[in-house]
């Protein structure tokens, strides 16, 4: 499982059974041992700083010193109320291998072990003393504990408390709360995936909808009935249920007590073009003579042939798929269950899938976890698959051997197992997605080969469930909504209604099973299991492996179609780590009303919104991520043909604590994973490097504007040179047909001298650009170089000024009155202090002046 994220947190609970008299006696003894050899551990875990533990995680007790024989590490081994914890000697590290959540152990037991020495020495020899534990997830460890130290006892008394606490309350789930990982209401979204099954994807469901009962919704032929809204008809059944349209709430009550556990045939999935549909159920309660019937219920099963669409009057065909062996469903005749007949039942046919029941699924996952330990790299008895049986190599190097490790495998009959649940899945998709046939499943009491049959088929057929937010929906819907025990099944605490004073009464499963131990070697030494001081911590009649085995399912069809899932193994292995731990409440107790009744939803902190924390921490580069996904070449139904349903282990769960190098089967994922984020990184460049290239394009557009512009000015500019040089050739013409010389300097001053009087100095004037306000005075441009002002005083200030004078005597364009005839030009500006005298090109060429005017 990922690592949780751990929090700094101080110890509230010490256990220390050891003085260091007991220590310093154990030591010279347990160097004696052959299979271990380490020095005595003076330093106590009370002295570490234990920032691992999560959350409200408190440490029971502690021992030291302890070896895991698996790999021959010593170190410290911790009892939490959650988890067991231990600690490699010199890093202070977790090893992964020898820590498990308690309620991941299956079972666990005191064993001895006898080193065998001289004969005569043979009494003498302290046993080792040892604590076998088995997990539910395919791993059985061993942990030593120095003699007369009292350790184990210890350790061994700390996990039958914890294993087994005293109400279901006492569980770390709800001592640890919801914190962050709050838990919206299940059967909220329970209803939004009905509304998008029935098409009414933009109606979104809330706990008023719940309450005042405004959920059941409908379209053309299928209805949400709140008939048990209050768990009254159905215990095992949701709040909520599809059922026909045609079919009313009184005949659905009538129909259920038909159907063992009035589990009621209702509609699981529905096929948005074709109208088909998967359905589920128990069986039928026909009895021992298969005589009893049902018009309600037959009624109700037609009800699923609804008419082919496009095709007036004819039916579609419906399959009713019993799950077990067909032998199985006549036993269950004499305790008046059985299965159908297609004689009573509407355009039918019945298909057997033979699949085993829950007892034959418990023993073969139990004997693959023994074929792992026995032939793993790290088995529980220290010594590895190489060495086995005195060989050199794996299988003791001889053929039989091998052949014998082999036909183990095969006997553990898991794998065959997991290809009928595959087989059968597929058969029931081909037929809703080739025939547009509706299919009926069931097998006897319909929460557990059914409930794998159709989240399976309904997996297949809609790509929805193949993403996150699908395989959610999948989940809550057909396992926990439709009353999957998963308190039995998992083996944890389970809520039972009682008449005693309490609501409900807690009662542990008892753990005596049929589970076979690890097998009994008599390689270095004599193992021998102490039965009366072992613990089994489920029990036997009710414990099965079924969802880890859909969930193997799964891995092996993500396996075959690695481009469909948006998930990966990685996904699956952390998903079912967080079931079998129980540190969330999702997967408590056996049915919705269960859960509902004792609050889990309120309590406890939610595993979806966990497992969602992690990915967003990572983004799509997180591992939970499949990195080959593509929702555009598998966007229809799945539909393996029979050749391809040939499954193998499952290496990231089945052998990452056997083989754990062999177990990297994700290398080549991971592999590819790097390379995606690096090309992530180098598409990010890209996008940067972009980004600049139209920056510097806009800037270099942009300049090359401003240049265009600057030429259009400067061609301007030139041109207006131009003409104002012509302008000063014509204004120069002119002042000297006046009888004026005129000097134009290069810094833009000009000399004007008279020839009437050349002893006069001569006047100095600006050559300069004006505008003429409107209140007569000029306004200097200095941007302008288009004309030249000559400008002289007036004859109040300079009485003998001959440009005034010239002006009134010669000016053609003054009237007798005086007035000025040429408003608009520069030397035109009566009652001034001043005559001036302007040259304006384009005006001399309006008025047609000539030189002969002059």
């Amino acid at each position: 499982m990922a690592l949780p994220i751990p929090r700094s947190s101080r110890r509230t609970t010490s256990l220390q059974d050891t003085s260091e008299s007991e220590k310093l006696e154990a030591a010279s003894s347990w160097d004696a041992l052959e299979w271990t050899k380490i020095e005595p551990v003076s330093r106590s875990v009370l002295h570490v700083n234990l920032d691992f533990l999560l959350e409200t995680e408190e440490v029971v007790v502690e021992g030291y010193g302890v070896v895991l024989v698996n790999t021959d590490e010593a170190g410290t081994l911790i009892v939490t109320n959650f988890r067991l914890i231990f600690l490699g000697e010199g890093t202070r590290n977790i090893i992964g291998l020898g820590t498990i959540p308690l309620a991941t152990i299956e079972k666990f037991s005191k064993m001895a072990a006898r080193v065998q020495s001289a004969p005569r020495q043979y009494d003498k020899t302290p046993s080792q003393r040892l604590l076998q534990v088995i997990g539910k997830d395919m791993r059985i460890i061993v942990f030593g504990f120095r003699p007369r130290t009292k350790q184990r006892r210890a350790v061994f008394d700390a996990l039958l408390r914890c294993t087994k606490p005293a109400s279901l309350w006492d569980l770390y789930a709800f001592t640890s709360g919801p914190s962050k990982f709050n838990n919206t209401n299940p059967r909220v979204r329970l209803l939004n995936e009905y509304f998008r099954l029935l098409g009414k994807g933009s109606y979104f469901a809330s706990m008023s909808m719940i309450e005042n009962g405004s959920f059941t919704l409908y379209n053309d032929m299928w209805r949400i009935s709140s008939i048990n809204s209050n768990y009254t008809m159905c215990q095992s059944y949701p709040f909520a249920l599809i059922v026909p349209k045609c079919i009313s709430d009184e005949e659905v009550i009538q129909a259920s007590t038909f159907r063992a556990r009035c589990r009621l045939p209702v509609v699981s999935w529905c096929h948005p073009g074709t109208g088909a549909v998967l359905a589920r159920s128990s069986q039928p309660l026909v009895g021992l003579m298969m005589n009893m019937r049902s018009n309600t219920d037959e009624k109700l099963v037609a009800a699923l042939c609804t008419q082919l669409s496009g095709m007036s009057g004819v039916r579609r065909k419906l399959y009713i798929a019993d799950a077990r062996p067909r032998k199985n469903a006549l036993a269950n005749g004499a305790m008046g269950g059985g299965s159908e007949s297609s004689s009573n039942y509407f355009q039918s046919e019945i298909v057997f899938f033979g699949i085993d029941n829950i007892h034959a699924m418990r023993d073969s996952l139990s004997r693959l976890r023994d074929y792992l330990d026995t032939y793993g790299a790290t088995s529980s008895d220290g010594i590895s698959s190489f060495l086995r049986h005195g060989g050199w190599s794996w299988g003791g190097g001889n053929l039989s051997s091998m052949s014998a490790s082999v036909s183990t495998l095969g006997d553990s009959g898991w794998l065959i197992h997991v290809q009928n649940v595959l087989a059968g899945s597929a058969w029931i998709a081909a037929r809703v997605a080739l025939e547009s046939a509706s299919v009926l499943i069931h097998c006897s009491d319909g929460w557990d080969r059914t409930t794998q049959l159709v989240s399976l088929a309904s997996l297949l057929l809609d790509p929805y469930y193949r993403t996150f937010s699908g395989f959610q929906a999948l989940v809550e819907k057909d396992w926990l909504a439709f009353g999957h025990p998963f308190s039995d099944r998992i083996g944890i605490q389970t809520v039972t209604c009682s008449s005693s004073s309490s609501p409900f009464e807690l009662s542990r499963q008892s753990s005596a099973g049929s589970f076979t131990s690890s097998p009994i070697r008599q390689s270095s030494g004599s193992f021998t299991s102490q039965a009366p001081n072992s613990s089994h911590v489920q029990n036997s009649n009710n414990y099965s492996p079924i969802f880890l085995q859909w969930v193997d399912c799964i891995s092996q069809l993500l396996r075959m179609y690695p481009f469909a899932f948006e998930f990966s193994p990685a996904f699956l292995v952390d998903f079912l780590d967080c079931v079998l731990s129980c540190r969330f409440g999702n997967f408590f107790c056996n049915s919705e009303k269960e859960r509902q009744q004792c609050g889990v939803s309120e309590a406890c902190g939610c595993l979806w919104a966990y497992l969602s924390d992690l990915r967003a921490s990572e983004g799509s580069s997180h591992v939970h991520y499949n990195i080959f996904y593509d929702p555009l070449k598998h966007d229809g139904p799945l539909l393996p043909p029979a050749a391809a349903l040939a499954p193998t282990l499952w290496p990231e769960f089945h052998l990452r604590w056997a083989c754990p190098l062999e177990a990297q089967a994700g290398e080549l994922e991971a592999h590819c994973r790097k390379m995606a984020i690096k090309f992530s990184e180098l598409q990010k460049a890209k996008d940067v490097a972009e980004r600049k290239y139209k920056e510097i394009t806009t800037a270099m557009e942009s300049l090359s504007a401003e240049l265009q512009n600057e030429k259009q000015l400067n061609s301007s500019a030139m041109n207006l040179a131009k003409r104002a040089s012509k302008e000063g050739e014509v204004i120069k013409r002119a002042v000297q047909s006046l009888g004026c010389k005129v000097h134009f300097s290069s810094s833009g001053d000009c000399t004007v001298g008279y020839e009437s009087n050349p002893a006069e100095t001569p006047q100095k004037f600006i050559n300069s650009t004006s505008k003429r306000k409107s209140d007569g005075t000029v306004q200097h441009d200095e941007k302008s170089d288009l004309s030249v002002s000559i400008t002289v005083m007036a004859e109040d200030v300079i009485p003998n000024n001959p440009i005034g004078r010239v002006c009134e005597t010669l000016c053609p364009l003054r009237t007798q009155d005086g007035v000025c005839r040429w408003p608009d030009a520069g030397c035109a500006q009566l009652s001034s202090q001043f005559v001036g005298l302007k040259a304006n090109f384009d005006a001399f060429d309006k008025l047609s002046i000539y030189d002969s005017y002059f």
